[in-house]
């Protein structure tokens, strides 16, 4: 097991296989999957998919979205980080995102991964960059991009929904983090 990130209250570490039981609590809520195309996963097989999906990520860019895990309880809460992002846009990018379990939602889980996330990103990969996209209806998501520092660009289309587009440039995020 590979960890990257530990905050007071959370692990944020590769994904694993036995991770599969805590995905498919995840994606298969349709509630989860409000602003994801509504098209939540029914079977183990395919949050095993999902698994080996993001563990390919690892391989061939170096980075992919983790798993959180609740330090106290060791439950599998879902997943934040980077994901290099080839298909959203017509140019590829560092992406800011994060999922989790409804019985999570309105903890600060999000806010505290994501900064964890930008964090890791900017100092550790020396990203010049870091974007973020999110339904315009999905105001929760929103919410949480603005409030880590990722600024407003413009509104695009993905799949036929619009979308919010964000960025953070490193510069900006030292300039936000003096202290840093």
């Amino acid at each position: 097991m590979n960890i990257h990130i530990e905050t007071d209250r959370l692990i944020l570490r590769d994904m694993e296989e036995y991770d599969v039981e805590g995905i498919f609590a995840l994606d298969s809520d349709p509630d989860v999957h409000e602003y994801l195309g509504k098209n939540p996963i029914t079977t183990m097989e395919q949050a095993k998919e999902v698994i080996d999906y993001v563990q390919n990520q690892y391989k061939q860019h170096g980075i992919g979205r983790w798993a959180v895990i609740d330090k106290k309880t060791n439950d599998f809460i879902g997943w934040s980080g980077l994901k290099f992002e080839t298909t959203v846009r017509e140019f590829d990018y560092y992406d800011l995102g994060y999922r989790f379990r409804k019985k999570y939602w309105g903890k600060g889980i999000a806010t505290e991964t994501a900064i964890a996330s930008l964090q890791y990103g900017f100092d550790k990969l020396e990203l010049d960059e870091i974007s973020g996209a999110a339904d315009v209806d999905n105001i929760a998501s929103n919410k949480i991009l603005q409030k880590v520092g990722l600024r407003y660009v413009e509104t695009f289309e993905f799949e036929g929904i619009p979308h919010h587009w964000y960025t953070l440039k490193r510069s900006e995020w030292l300039e936000i983090n003096s202290d840093y």
